[in-house]
């Protein structure tokens, strides 16, 4: 088991992106958490599957329709960090 935290910056906020990263981390099994930030970034936790969260990966660098994707930042995590499920903080 794999742990990852993303930094997704651009228009990310407002634009329904952490309930779309929900939607697809859930659908890949993965568990974890998407919440804003101050800074207008979106942070994604995602734990599980290495190929999973790869997959997840590729997802965030486009997004839901309405976001515009700036910035992808990938860093290590722990895979304690995540609880039951995918949550939207």
């Amino acid at each position: 088991m794999s742990a990852a935290r993303f930094l997704v910056g651009g228009k990310v906020q407002g634009v329904w992106f952490r309930a779309s990263a929900r939607d697809q981390a859930q659908a890949l099994g993965l568990r974890g958490h998407a919440r804003n930030l101050a800074d207008g970034r979106v942070e994604v936790l995602a734990v599980g599957d290495d190929a999973a969260i790869d997959e997840l990966a590729a997802w965030l660098r486009i997004g839901p329709p309405l976001a515009r994707v700036e910035e992808l930042e990938r860093f290590e995590a722990d895979a304690g960090e995540a609880h039951v499920g995918f949550s939207i903080d």
